[in-house]
């Protein structure tokens, strides 16, 4: 194993150690003046008043009333830092729609990751990078899996499924703090270009003229519904 691969392999369990630890024991000597859960809070803190890139080691020490080197004591850097911040944006599901309706649950579910990371936009850059999820992540897994649970698909094709979702509604919420509705702003800056170059893009001018301001800025629900319905016709195929 090279130096490269024995650090990933020591940053992981670190990762893992820190997202699953679970209560503290008790220790003796001084009380510690600060805790991992106090840490996050603080980065938690930047980074919904300034944003992700704002989130330092050193910020997050500032913020505290410390320094850098006593923070290495709750959280051993970076890395660790970036996955407990996601654990905590994403906070708990809300419970299982009630009935037997899977389209109503799953859709629901969708609707939930996206108000829960519409609210905390920076957590998107974090879900979306390679990383080990924790606790919490996990029972977001568990919720949009027993929405699956009497569907005819394998345990695969169920987390490819809530993979597909996740990746619409993470990529809507990048692009909305831009704009309440970037559909309507998209089309608002494309429209003197588009009546400009008409003949060059024919059927990129008809799709925006075609698209009525009260149809546009529906992709969420658009693209839910066309996963959910392609789910169900494959269920069906295989009932």
């Amino acid at each position: 194993m090279s130096a490269e691969e024995r650090d990933r392999a020591t940053g992981a369990d670190g990762v893992v150690a820190l997202l699953w630890r679970g209560e503290a024991p008790p220790r003796r000597g001084p009380k510690p003046r600060f805790s991992v859960d106090g840490v996050v809070a603080a980065a938690t803190e930047i980074a919904d008043g300034r944003g992700l890139d704002a989130v330092t080691m050193q910020s997050v020490a500032e913020r505290l009333g410390t320094t850098k080197m006593a923070l290495y004591r709750y959280v051993p850097g970076r890395v660790e830092l970036d996955a407990l911040l996601l654990d905590a944006a994403l906070g708990d599901p809300p419970p299982a729609a009630a009935g037997p309706d899977w389209r109503a649950a799953l859709t629901a579910w969708a609707g939930a990751v996206h108000a829960r990371a519409l609210d905390r936009p920076w957590s998107v850059e974090l879900a979306q990078r390679p990383h080990v999820p924790g606790p919490v992540e996990l029972s977001w897994f568990e919720a949009g899996l027993a929405a699956l649970a009497d569907l005819p698909l394998s345990g695969a094709e169920k987390l490819d499924t809530l993979a597909l979702l996740v990746g619409h509604v993470m990529s809507l919420v990048r692009q909305q703090p831009r704009g309440a509705s970037p559909e309507g702003d998209l089309a608002a800056g494309l429209g003197p270009v588009l009546a400009e170059h008409a003949a060059d893009y024919p059927r990129t001018a008809a799709a925006f003229a075609d698209a009525e301001p009260g149809g546009r800025d529906d992709a969420l629900r658009f693209g839910v519904a066309r996963v959910v319905a392609g789910v169900a016709a494959l269920a069906a195929e295989r009932a």
